[in-house]
């Protein structure tokens, strides 16, 4: 048994210093946090925030969005997009939802866990949290986003993460098992539009088991869809390389935009991967919770938009 205990604390120990986490400056910031297991990287803001804007392998591209002339700033009396991956409160609400994330906040490092901890907003009395736990090999991340009520009164929201994906690939995900007339006769997910939703975009690829969304920088019309998928994941390719994020829904649930737990959205400047949490009452002090799963692959090679072709590429990376 002293051996068992032995082995299996000294397998904890490795995983944890397989993982480095070390301050460095970025793009402008001087206190940004670099997390490597020494095959992907993730680059993690204190000077603003919480974003983490940066995923990729090392050396390799950034598949998140970078606004270039926004980097390296902070103070803005604005909320400024920047790019990455960052935690916001649904439903969309103009003043709340937008909330300026443009000051320092609080890293906290223990072994290879990082915390990255915003003030209070004075706009919602809401405290956003990002914890980013990297796998000691691979590239497989957990990232978990907590929106506390530091209110003092009961409030009614839900977590919703937005991931801001770089130029020229496509966002992907799946519908819930698909089924056939007249055996499945209950609906199984709605899929929601926008008042600027236009089905006819060429962007949009539709199949009967996957929808996708193309990034055009020469496009500058917005197009948003929204869905449920209790398996709710969504991928971006960009060139060879592949991001997947999963989050798990429950359908017993209630969501916000008509009962979204996932939405993506595209303009000429980036596309999004968004994951929407449960709606609910939150007591004082208490917090709504949303994990995600990340991973990165690479070598990924498309030779159709057919279910087929999706299904040979994306299951596997699904499981």
């Amino acid at each position: 048994m002293r051996k068992l205990l032995g082995l299996f604390f000294a397998a904890a120990l490795f995983a944890s210093a397989a993982v480095k986490i070390e301050k460095v400056a970025w793009k402008g910031w001087p206190n940004c946090y670099r997390i490597t297991n020494g095959e992907v990287e993730l680059i993690v803001t204190s000077d603003i925030g919480p974003r983490i804007m940066r995923y990729a392998f090392v050396g390799g591209p950034n598949l998140f969005a970078e606004f270039a002339a926004q980097l390296g700033k902070s103070g803005e009396k604005e909320w400024m997009p920047r790019g990455g991956s960052r935690l916001w409160m649904s439903p969309e609400d103009k003043v709340k939802s937008y909330a300026l994330d443009n000051s320092p906040i609080q890293v906290k490092v223990t072994g290879a866990v990082l915390e990255a901890t915003q003030p209070v907003e004075k706009e919602t009395g809401l405290q956003k949290q990002i914890i980013v736990k990297l796998a000691a090999t691979g590239s497989n991340v957990e990232v978990i986003h907590r929106l506390r009520n530091a209110s003092g009164r009961t409030l009614e929201y839900a977590p919703w993460v937005l991931t801001m994906m770089a130029l020229n690939g496509t966002g992907i995900t799946g519908y819930p098992p698909r089924g056939r007339h007249p055996i499945d006769l209950a609906p199984t997910n709605p899929l929601v539009m926008w008042p600027y939703t236009d089905l006819s975009d060429k962007r949009w690829i539709f199949t009967r088991k996957y929808l996708g969304l193309k990034q055009d920088p020469k496009n500058a019309e917005a197009e948003k869809i929204g869905m449920f998928n209790p398996n709710t994941w969504g991928a971006y390719l960009l060139g060879d390389q592949l991001f997947v994020k999963r989050y798990q829904a429950d359908a017993k649930k209630t969501y916000p935009d008509f009962g979204c737990s996932y939405e993506t959205f595209t303009n000429a400047e980036f596309l999004e991967i968004e994951t929407v949490g449960a709606l609910g009452k939150v007591a004082p002090g208490a917090a709504a919770e949303q994990v995600e799963h990340w991973s990165l692959h690479r070598g990924i090679r498309l030779k159709s938009w057919t279910d087929a072709e999706l299904d040979r590429v994306l299951l596997p990376l699904l499981k």
